[in-house]
């Protein structure tokens, strides 16, 4: 006889089945399952970005910094320049207190075109920059003690640039014709000044090759930099050159064998001019009309052409007389003497000291002339001696000594060899 439960016991045990029958109805299989959770794993690739994206969205915007620039002009003073910006007086001795102790932030030392940009807030500085240049500036920060102070330096990209030409009048018109910047030929002309002179050398049909630097700043132009390697060919004879800096960091240009290219005395103290009048012991004067020795050279040239010393010496005479105008003489050592005459100004003092190539005075018509040139002489043991032809007497220029020899090898090897193959590759597309 069957068993008998109570009416409460029944009635739960029917609510169960109902129950677990509703699961198993509502309930995926197993694949279903494995499926739609295969599924919650399939993540956009770019969710980390749009999570990102939406997270920057509720975050308040990034402040923006208002400078104020303005220019350093002529004869300013900080003090103008802070009153240009609308700054106060108590501003600059703020500032200059935090520049004490830096001595590359002096701000008293500003020199026309420099900027000085300014972010006020509140009534206060809270950021000074001190632009110098392209390539530095200083940083002031407003801090809990004061200013903090950041010297910024920034370097330039080097680019290496190849040139080449064949003179037809001039070695200036002929770097034109290259695209050479003015400051590179100047500096290929005092690579080679000691053994070219390039008034009375250069024949047409001469040519040269160079490799040199140009600077870029955030992809523009900003400089010319060093020649690092050039070649000259004169009349057949093949002049090469290469920069080298040595141990004790001394920057020259030598031959590949070792020969400085630097001799004790420049070609000419005049560059890119042409001779009016040669060295002629028995010259007729212009102005006396007289038969009258020419113991010099004279270089016609513009009124303000640059002079510089043929060598390094020290002046022993500067002043004026009605027949050599303006002049300087300059002693170097104890054998030789050079004068420069009918200068228009003189830029150096009796008694300076002068490196080689440094500048001395300007070409001028001052004096017994007829026009403006530089008279230039060159005495030796206080004999007159022709210019053009002494220097080739002088002793010979330092070489590289033995023990920096393998060094020097090992420098200048990679840029003669880009040298070599810049002119390689310029002769097989000729």
């Amino acid at each position: 006889m069957p068993k008998r439960y109570p009416k409460g016991h029944l009635l739960i045990i029917s609510c169960v089945a109902v129950i677990m029958g509703l699961v198993l109805l509502v309930a995926p299989s197993e694949e279903v399952s494995a499926r739609r959770n295969e599924q919650a794993l399939q993540l956009p690739d770019n969710l980390t970005e749009q999570l990102d994206s939406q997270q920057a969205s509720f975050l308040p915007p990034e402040p923006v910094e208002n400078w104020n620039t303005v220019t350093v002009k002529s004869g300013d003073s900080l003090t103008a320049l802070f009153l240009r910006a609308k700054l106060t007086e108590r501003d600059v001795y703020h500032i200059t207190q935090a520049a004490k102790d830096h001595k590359e932030a002096n701000l008293h030392r500003l020199r026309p075109g420099q900027t000085i940009s300014v972010v006020v807030d509140d009534g206060q500085i809270q950021k000074l920059r001190h632009e110098k240049n392209r390539l530095q500036s200083t940083l002031f920060t407003r801090s809990e003690t004061g200013y903090d102070v950041e010297e910024i330096v920034r370097a330039p990209d080097i680019q290496i640039r190849f040139a080449s030409a064949t003179l037809e009048n001039s070695l200036f018109l002929a770097g034109q014709n290259a695209n050479m910047p003015q400051k590179s030929i100047m500096e290929l002309a005092n690579v080679f000044g000691g053994v070219i002179d390039f008034i009375l050398d250069p024949r047409k049909g001469d040519s040269f090759t160079a490799l040199f630097e140009e600077q870029y700043l955030d992809g523009e132009k900003i400089a010319t930099g060093n020649i690092l390697s050039a070649q000259f060919i004169n009349r057949g004879e093949i002049h090469t050159a290469v920069r080298y800096v040595d141990s004790k960091g001394k920057v020259g240009y030598y031959s590949p064998d070792g020969v400085s290219m630097r001799k004790a005395f420049l070609r000419s103290p005049v560059d890119f001019t042409r001779i009016s009048s040669s060295f002629n012991l028995k010259r007729k004067h212009p102005v006396l009309n007289t038969v009258k020795a020419h113991r010099g050279i004279d270089y016609a040239a513009p009124t303000g052409t640059p002079v510089v010393s043929a060598g390094e010496g020290r002046v022993i005479r500067s002043g004026y007389s009605p027949v050599n105008g303006n002049y300087l003489f300059i002693q170097h050592g104890q054998q030789y003497t050079t004068k420069y005459l009918h200068l228009s100004k003189r830029h150096v003092k009796k008694g300076q000291k002068v490196s080689q190539g440094q500048l001395i005075g300007r070409v001028g018509a001052t004096g017994r002339v007829t026009g403006a040139h530089l008279h230039y002489e060159f005495l030796v043991n206080g004999v007159h001696r022709n210019p053009r032809t002494i220097l080739d007497k002088l002793p010979k220029a330092k070489a590289i000594s033995k023990a920096e020899m393998p060094a020097f090898k090992q420098a200048i090897a990679p840029i003669l060899a880009q040298l070599s193959a810049h002119q390689e590759w310029l002769a097989y597309n000729q």
